[in-house]
């Protein structure tokens, strides 16, 4: 796997100061993108065990809420044997803190049905991301006002309450939940 780019001081990708890793490879290919560089697997730098540990150590402070998955696509497979050893990583050293994960990937359809039958990593990857924004980006549906997410379509999902419960629990930062 490839990663495009990692920010140590991140607030737009979830909740708190986090620190994200932009991953290269995506094949949604979304009109007006905002990364469209991302889309070629081949771009950027390898992703390594030393950008593992440097993500670990950038994690380590109070102030640091967690980590962010974005891309191009962290869902794609091979992204995904990727992050799984940093996602198991940060969880085993920071279990009270966040992972949130941007996908163009449905939660219900192509996560949950397709890939968790089909990809071994996927049911482990999934088990250590505590906040999915899933869907693709839709150029028609942006809206500026949105927090979290680029277009009106997009879904801001608790996953440990969705695979607990079998049922889509979307996320809302005042704590609260709902179907």
């Amino acid at each position: 796997m490839n990663y495009a780019d990692i920010k140590l001081f991140d607030v737009a990708n979830g909740t708190g100061v986090r620190v994200s890793v932009f991953v290269s490879g995506c094949t949604h290919h979304c009109k007006n993108c905002f990364n469209p560089d991302t889309w070629d697997f081949g771009y950027g730098k390898p992703f390594t065990d030393v950008e593992i540990n440097h993500i670990i150590d950038s994690c380590k402070e109070d102030y640091i809420a967690g980590l962010s998955l974005l891309g191009g696509e962290p869902m794609e497979y091979v992204n995904q044997q990727g992050l799984l050893p940093l996602a198991r990583k940060f969880k085993e050293t920071y279990p009270d803190k966040t992972i949130w994960c941007y996908t163009g990937y449905t939660f219900e359809t192509d996560l949950l049905d397709h890939m968790c039958n089909e990809w071994e990593y996927t049911k482990e990857l999934l088990s250590y991301i505590d906040v999915l924004v899933d869907g693709e980006f839709i150029d028609e549906q942006k809206d500026l006002s949105l927090r979290f997410k680029g277009s009106r379509n997009q879904r801001i999902i608790d996953v440990p309450k969705s695979l607990k419960t079998g049922t889509t629990v979307l996320w809302d930062e005042s704590g609260k939940y709902f179907k």
